[in-house]
């Protein structure tokens, strides 16, 4: 199956470093979303805050953070950041309990 591709990027080759698998290509990953979206606590009742949660989401140019899930390796979740322009992969986060042990390591 062909990969449908913006005619004017070519083909993307992003890399991916999972901090507990090492260098991958992103076809490894399954992106999960923003990770900068802050979920309103949940004794908010608030349907408009809930939804804008779900729904409402920016477009930025530039340096984004992602969540993404290695599930063809590890099945960990990372937060990427990435240039949405360039997909230029800046950093790539452990998510979870484990990740104040893995930074105190490295």
């Amino acid at each position: 199956m062909k990969r449908a591709v913006a005619p004017h990027l070519g083909t993307i080759k992003m890399r991916l470093t999972c901090p507990f698998c090492g260098e991958r290509d992103h076809q490894e990953f399954t992106y999960r979303g923003d990770a900068s979206a802050k979920r309103p606590a949940i004794e908010n009742d608030s349907i408009e805050d809930h939804r804008a949660y779900v729904f409402d989401r920016a477009n930025p140019d530039g340096d984004h953070r992602e969540l993404w899930n290695h599930t063809s390796g590890c099945r960990m979740h990372v937060v990427v950041t990435r240039n949405t322009t360039t997909h230029k992969v800046t950093g790539c986060e452990p998510v979870g309990p484990w990740a104040k042990t893995m930074k105190a390591r490295s």
